[in-house]
């Protein structure tokens, strides 16, 4: 690719695992705000951790089915530069979350019947668009959908491809080179346990990612 995607580290929690990670340098920094995760930040989540991280990655809070409200509260409680709603959101709650000063993140979950017609109604309310793998739950499987499908999108919103991506996954993410690919959402298989990552192998899959 003549230009690297960005990077966005999602499922982050421990806070000295975030301060290693934000030495790394990613382009996101993605928080999970949906208490079914096992990478939920929790309701008494110390804000001030995320407060260390340098204003050049952007804090995303990851929702699923909030409200309005919800999520309002949450991008002032910590500060946030970015919404991610990874559930069943309206155009309109996107419209809104939009208008609350940050970048907004729709997610939709792909699977070989998936109908690309669905996302017409999120033009213009959306800045990007990412695509996970189709789960009974809402992301977090840690498996690949066949990214051949994505040959039928016609690339108008940038995408942040997701799910199940590895560390032996970066040569293929540079053969996406006809997709309007902005940014590469990793977590699950860089992890120790649930919300801890391996450090070493973030930066690893950052460097080969960089390397055209």
């Amino acid at each position: 690719m003549s230009v690297s995607p960005k990077v966005k580290v999602c499922g982050m929690r421990d806070s000295h695992n975030i301060d290693a990670i934000a030495k790394l340098k990613p382009d996101y920094m993605g928080f999970i705000f949906y208490p079914k995760s096992p990478r939920f930040l929790g309701d008494d989540y110390n804000a001030s951790a995320l407060g260390r991280i340098p204003k050049t990655i952007k804090k995303t809070g990851v929702f699923v089915n909030a409200t309005e409200d919800e999520i309002a509260e949450t991008i002032v409680k910590f500060d946030l530069q970015a919404a991610q709603l990874h559930g069943n959101e309206s155009p309109d709650l996107c419209s809104k979350v939009k208008a609350m000063n940050v970048e907004v993140i729709k997610a939709f979950q792909v699977g070989e019947d998936f109908d690309f017609d669905v996302l017409n109604p999120y033009n213009g309310v959306c800045d990007y668009f990412l695509f996970d793998t189709k789960t009974k739950h809402y992301g977090g499987s840690g498996h690949k959908f066949d990214w051949k499908i994505l040959d039928k999108y016609d690339n108008d919103i940038p995408v942040f491809l997701s799910g199940g991506i590895s560390i032996d996954d970066v040569e293929d993410v540079k053969k996406l080179q006809h997709l309007n690919i902005y940014a590469v959402d990793i977590n699950s298989k860089f992890e120790v346990e649930p919300a801890l990552k391996n450090v070493e192998m973030v930066s690893e899959f950052m460097t080969k990612l960089k390397n055209n």
